[in-house]
């Protein structure tokens, strides 16, 4: 299923959000690359997030995945948590101290991506 969507296609719409200043919700994510919401088609995004990031690491940009969240909380799936395994971080992967976390690292991609517009 994850040759729905191809990484570079996906990259562009991170580096929109970047550009924005917000981050985007997997199901609007889905929309914007033509597909309404499932569980099968968020675990293949997922994958393709892992792509997107392992491509931006190799470019020394900033990881675009962290835009992702739940329409829920604002906050990265369990997956983001796990492949991410942030070194700077040891808490809960929901909540307040959990969304302090993630705001400051989304910040540190929509300042990148200011200075570079």
């Amino acid at each position: 299923m994850s040759d729905l969507w191809d990484a570079d296609e996906v990259h562009a719409h991170l580096i929109a959000c970047a550009n924005a200043g917000h981050p985007i919700t997997y199901s609007e994510l889905l929309g914007h690359l033509g597909y309404a919401f499932s569980r099968p088609k968020m675990r293949a995004l997922c994958a393709t997030l892992g792509d997107v990031d392992a491509a931006a690491h190799g470019r020394g940009e900033p990881e675009l995945a962290v835009l992702v969240v739940r329409q829920s909380d604002g906050l990265p799936g369990q997956g983001w948590w796990v492949a991410e395994q942030p070194q700077d971080y040891r808490g809960p992967w929901e909540g307040p101290k959990a969304k302090r976390y993630i705001d400051q690292r989304q910040q540190r991609v929509f300042d990148y991506w200011r200075d570079r517009r």
